[in-house]
């Protein structure tokens, strides 16, 4: 192939991404221009490429926030989406990885057929648990409680599997070589093999952050004092209570995804390591 065919082939697969990506931010556009523009300029510009543009007059962009914050208690939903997903996130990390180190790296009866088990589990639907959930946090007497969103979903089969492939990679002479310097079987996951696999953490870390950030059935379910409300919540509240105002809709939708881009770039270089590799640099 000459050159200049690989040049054409080039350009070619940057245009089909460019036009791939437009098609993916352009409702994140519209959503964040809808947001900065009053009520009547939504509805007068849609189906233009004014929809796609901010108010013109630059005293419009964050009066719908204002108005917003005005009518609803925005930042206790927020404060109470990031108390979740903070632990939940926290949790996912440490339960996971501590069950995957286990399925790695000790040998115990029924260790195959267990994780067999998990691996199982894997194709079960969410929804198809939910309403055993249910019945344990109510026999535990943790419904209406901050603790009842949190606690199950920190455990999941997808992270302990991925948590396992990565310190599979690790090798056994760098755990024996430390347990001959007297370390016991903790210091050895905190202190040597945890902070080997930072892309699974990050990757972990990540989708468990987003999976919190973005549920609303169970939360739903478990919780009936609205103070306690996440902000996935909150905002069916809002967009319900009339009188219903599009560019306020869209500027809580706004608000709402910030913290995931702010997550997912923060934790992007790690993320394609974690689940295309074992992530340890060891080939």
């Amino acid at each position: 192939m000459s050159n200049m065919d690989k040049r054409l082939k080039k350009i070619i697969e940057y245009v089909l991404l460019i036009l791939l990506a437009c098609i993916f931010i352009f409702p994140l556009i519209w959503m964040i221009a809808s947001s900065m523009k009053p009520e009547s300029e939504v509805y007068s510009d849609m189906g233009g490429i004014q929809s796609m543009i901010p108010s013109l007059n630059p005293s419009d962009w964050f009066t719908t926030y204002q108005e917003l914050f005005d009518r609803f208690n925005v930042l206790k939903y927020v404060f109470n989406s990031i108390t979740y997903s903070i632990a939940v996130t926290a949790g996912s990390i440490l339960i996971n990885a501590m069950a995957g180190y286990a399925f790695a790296k000790f040998d115990f009866k029924g260790k195959k057929v267990l994780f067999g088990v998990l691996i199982a589990l894997l194709i079960v639907p969410v929804e198809t648990l939910i309403i055993t959930q249910f019945t344990v946090a109510h026999d535990l007497g943790i419904l209406n409680t901050r603790l009842a969103v949190i606690l199950p979903m920190i455990a999941n089969m997808f992270f302990i599997y991925l948590f396992r492939n990565f310190f599979m990679a690790v090798p056994d002479e760098i755990i024996e070589s430390v347990k001959l310097d007297g370390a016991n079987y903790w210091t050895i996951f905190w202190r040597i093999v945890l902070p080997m696999s930072k892309p699974a953490i990050a990757t972990v870390g990540t989708l468990s952050f987003i999976a919190s950030w973005n549920d609303y059935l169970w939360p739903l379910m478990v919780l009936t004092d609205s103070s306690k409300y996440p902000l996935q919540v909150a905002i069916t509240n809002i967009n319900s209570t009339p009188p219903v105002y599009t560019n306020q809709v869209m500027a809580i939708l706004t608000i709402s995804t910030i913290p995931l881009v702010i997550v997912y770039i923060i934790a992007q270089r790690y993320i394609l390591q974690g689940l295309g590799g074992s992530g340890t640099g060891i080939k």
